[in-house]
């Protein structure tokens, strides 16, 4: 192994419970491994959804990866979990866990300019504060501690991988199974999203930290993909989307009355972000449902 955007409330706060030891959440229990078994219920409504965005946009199985995990209970659906993809800009979550593992003080002491260049990095994928932090980590540490922590495993498909500063730049290293500078899979992605919300993301305090920057409500959203299909929603979501030519990708945690969800989705064709837009809707509508119509 190698090793809130607050869409109808006025103000963004952290939705999950961030404090060390069992809560009494099902979800708190649950971990993400390559044997976790998928809801046959729940993969079944995704399969269907996904089959017909795909005929809507005229895409192929090989265009879209997705994903969802239902924190209320858990269940999991996911299609191609473990097919690495190029990733664009969501590799920079991985530059955000470095920074906390390797700065184990800024859990509690992050002074603000910092946060909000992470929070530029992360909500609005600044490539230039991603270069400065990647820079200020080193690439080989960055992916050190993402293989260290089970994010990388290349007898697995590969994972999320940081082998390129953001912008122009001649130090590469790139992935093992893809030969990405970027790349992700959709299995880790929704691992790093369920850790974040467990607040086992580094520490309890790392991970409340963290999801304050993914928040970071005074930096707008990039208003398209999964924000522009859950607009008007009664939820807050914080997400880390990526674009580069047609790699369209969003990777988000959703909360609303009675719907607390993470949703992944990687792809790769010009009608990407109409995709991930309907998805978003799709999966909203599914996740409000009544469970024995999920």
């Amino acid at each position: 192994m190698r090793h809130l955007f607050a869409m109808t409330l006025p103000a963004v706060t952290c939705l999950c419970s961030c404090t060390a030891g069992p809560s009494g959440r099902p979800i708190d229990r649950y971990t993400l491994t390559y044997e976790s078994p998928v809801d046959p219920n729940l993969q079944a409504r995704i399969e269907q959804i996904d089959t017909a965005l795909r005929k809507q946009f005229d895409m192929t199985t090989e265009q879209t990866a997705l994903g969802v995990l239902d924190l209320t209970s858990p269940r999991l659906a996911m299609i191609h979990p473990d097919r690495i993809e190029y990733a664009a800009s969501v590799p920079k979550i991985g530059i955000l866990l470095a920074y906390f593992q390797s700065h184990p003080e800024a859990a509690t002491q992050l002074d603000p300019v910092t946060q909000h260049e992470l929070g530029l990095m992360i909500k609005v994928s600044s490539n230039e504060m991603a270069a400065k932090y990647s820079r200020q980590i080193g690439l080989k540490t960055i992916q050190g501690i993402l293989n260290d922590q089970g994010f990388y495993d290349e007898d697995h498909g590969g994972g999320i991988w940081v082998g390129k500063h953001y912008g122009k730049d001649n130090e590469r290293y790139p992935d093992p199974v893809g030969d990405h500078s970027h790349a992700a899979t959709l299995r880790q992605v929704l691992r790093y999203f369920l850790l974040l919300e467990q607040g086992k993301l580094v520490s309890p305090d790392a991970s409340r930290t963290m999801r304050e920057i993914f928040a970071s409500p005074e930096i707008p959203h990039n208003d398209a993909k999964f924000v522009q299909g859950l607009a008007g929603r009664d939820l807050q979501i914080i997400r880390k989307s990526g674009t580069w030519e047609n790699w369209l990708h969003d990777a988000a945690v959703i909360t609303g009355p009675n719907r607390h969800y993470i949703l992944v989705a990687l792809t790769c064709h010009p009608k990407g972000d109409d995709y991930l837009a309907e998805l978003a809707k799709a999966v909203d509508d599914l996740m409000q449902a009544p469970k024995s119509a999920k």
